[in-house]
């Protein structure tokens, strides 16, 4: 059984923060309620998790994400993924995201359009039950989006004023350093010129004592 899904959901984050969060297999993967990331093999393959409740079933998913496309130009992300349960019933989904601007600036509206394939005991309640099921996990996951691309921007944003105030902290500091330099150079000229004065007190001295000093007589040769 196969179960197309298209959905809209507006975003109070700029496209870019939004684009943050949906870049990060992982941190989309931690929006959708009952799934989870269980290993990462290489930049575009993952090893995943996800519990699905239908009616009275209840299943346990387990398989693999493909990354098949990341454009960072164009904010676009679409996945693959596939798993089965122990009860015998296997599921894929070719998922497509998209962030695109809002009609308000620092507004996105995040864009999925999904095709789900249903094999085993969830085929048998039908694409009706399905689609229910589908629009109430996609209705937490895009609250749980809202509130990481919210938490994302929060933490740029403070990480930002905490990288200004350093760097006006340092600034500050240079400015201040400059002068007690040359406040130094300047308190030190006076010892250094005291100290050239006394060398040359000494070496006029010695100079006049030699020429004071008695002159001693040529020593006698021998005959």
């Amino acid at each position: 059984m196969e179960v197309n899904l298209e959905k809209r959901y507006p975003l109070d984050v700029s496209p870019a923060r939004a684009w943050l969060v949906l870049r990060d297999v992982k941190a989309v993967a931690e929006c959708m309620p009952g799934a989870a990331i269980t290993e990462q093999l290489d930049a575009t393959h993952y090893k995943g998790s996800v519990k699905v409740k239908v009616g009275p079933a209840n299943a346990a998913f387990a398989g693999d994400i493909e990354v098949l496309v990341l454009d960072e130009t164009a904010m676009k992300l679409q996945l693959l993924g596939r798993g089965a349960d122990r009860g015998g019933s296997s599921a894929s989904m070719d998922l497509t995201a998209t962030v695109e601007p809002g009609e308000t600036p620092n507004t996105a509206v995040l864009v999925g359009v999904a095709a789900v394939i249903v094999n085993g005991k969830f085929a048998q309640f039908g694409g009706r039950l399905m689609v229910q099921v589908s629009d109430m996990l996609l209705v937490q996951f895009a609250d749980n989006f809202r509130a990481a691309a919210a938490a994302a921007s929060t933490a740029t944003a403070t990480a930002t004023a905490t990288t200004t105030a350093t760097t006006t902290a340092g600034a500050t500091v240079q400015v201040a350093a400059a002068p007690a330099k040359a406040s130094t150079a300047k308190a030190a000229a006076p010892a250094a010129n005291a100290t050239q004065g006394l060398l040359d007190k000494a070496a006029t001295t010695a100079s006049d004592a030699a020429k004071a000093a008695p002159r001693m007589p040529a020593a006698a040769g021998t005959v």
